[in-house]
């Protein structure tokens, strides 16, 4: 079991109520065989009262249960970018950094690398090489426990290094992974480690933020 140095180190109804339209029914009767002209003519209108179609009760969240050795983890929230990340700004570049993070450990909880790769950049070869570790020993029925990625702190100075490229340094650490067999083995596990710097380069487009370059400040 081979473990990603880079990253094992540092590395968020109202439903509608039909009314049922109300009928007036009239009922008449006439003297069949009384004196001439006399009628009696009985009118009662009966009103249908509106039923109310019950409001469906919301369905409840499925809950969050992390990864461990009964099984992988369930119902684990997507990432969502939040709208400041999606701004050429200083703190558009630093709230995307978080974000990467957090794509970074959903791949290590889930297996699924759609939303890092969507944040990262064809030029990040850690992204890369990440993606590959993840996809392969989420296969088989294998999974991974742990291994979340907490950032402490974000900073950049939003000086441009290249044409829309800019650079943000990140205080990270991630939790023990433990790596486990379809059987539920141990196989191998990386315990944390204390947090480091990594510096997150990155550039913006017309489709937002893309981490060209993730590694650490000191190797």
């Amino acid at each position: 079991m081979t473990s990603h140095k880079f990253f094992t180190a540092g590395h968020l109804r109202a439903a509608t109520i039909a009314a049922v339209a109300a009928g007036a029914l009239v009922l008449s009767g006439c003297n069949a065989g009384g004196g001439p002209g006399v009628t009696d003519t009985a009118s009662t209108a009966v009103s249908q009262a509106p039923s109310a179609t019950p409001t469906p009760t919301p369905s409840a969240t499925p809950a969050y249960v992390p990864a461990s050795a009964s099984g992988r983890a369930q119902n684990v929230p997507v990432p969502v970018l939040p709208e400041v990340a999606k701004t050429e700004t200083k703190e558009g570049l630093e709230a995307f950094a978080r974000y990467w993070y957090e794509t970074l450990s959903y791949a290590y909880e889930t297996g699924d690398t759609k939303p890092l790769e969507s944040a990262s950049g064809p030029s990040c070869g850690s992204c890369a090489k990440v993606k590959t570790e993840v996809t392969e020993w989420h296969s088989d029925g294998r999974w991974m426990a742990g291994g979340k990625m907490h950032v402490e702190g974000v900073h950049s100075d939003f000086i441009e290094t290249g044409p829309a490229t800019y650079q943000a340094v990140v205080q990270v650490y991630q939790e023990t992974t433990d790596y486990y067999l379809s059987n539920a083995t141990l196989k191998g596990s990386v315990p944390r480690q204390p947090a480091i710097g990594d510096i997150v380069i990155a550039g913006f487009d017309a489709s937002g933020w893309r981490a060209n370059t993730v590694e650490h400040l000191v190797k």
